[in-house]
């Protein structure tokens, strides 16, 4: 009867243990997709950006298609490829910080109605997307405690439940503000 009893009650902590996993790791996940929809509505933003910014910083080509070309490659990368999702949208969040530097240099274009309104949209959309991170990075954290700690471990091996890489700078340039130079 013991021997039940204890039997019993193993297995109701494996089933604790292994249910406490699996929602860690569905945290992870909903995080993530919550960074992934900012970082969406940003990449959405910055063909009107450019646009708007093209009439008035025609000789500016360079600063331009380097946010197109940071835009395409980080929607080119691989679905739940943390690190490198992170690393090209750090660099993309530099050279925006560039294109809105270069609105300094043009009154006109810094006055304009919608090149305001889109900046207060993007800008709106970065703090979102630091917050997103933020929970994305905690509940990554999280997940990685069960995965890493005993014995919750043994049961994370034994299904196959891996870490979740956080979304980090990986690149100190990047973390750099951006110097712009007229």
């Amino acid at each position: 009867m013991i021997g039940l009893a204890i039997g019993v009650a193993v297995i109701l902590y494996l089933v604790l243990v292994y249910n406490g996993l699996v929602k860690a790791r569905q945290v992870a996940e909903e995080a993530w997709s919550g960074i992934d929809v900012q970082l969406k509505r940003r990449a959405d933003l910055i063909p009107n950006l450019i646009e708007t910014v093209k009439g008035y910083a025609a000789h500016e080509k360079s600063t331009l298609e380097e946010v197109v070309s940071l835009r395409n490659r980080a929607q080119a990368v691989p679905e739940g490829d943390v690190a490198a999702r992170a690393a090209v949208e750090g660099a993309l969040s530099q050279a925006l910080g560039k294109l809105f530097a270069l609105a300094e240099a043009y009154p006109d274009l810094k006055a304009n109605e919608n090149f305001a309104e889109l900046q207060r949209t993007l800008e709106t959309i970065e703090g979102e997307i630091q917050m997103s991170r933020r929970y994305y990075n905690g509940a990554a954290r999280d997940l990685n405690v069960k995965v890493e700690s005993f014995p919750s471990n043994l049961i994370a091996n034994a299904f196959r439940f891996a870490k979740a890489g956080y979304f980090e700078i990986a690149n100190e340039a990047d973390r750099a503000v951006p110097s712009v130079k007229f």
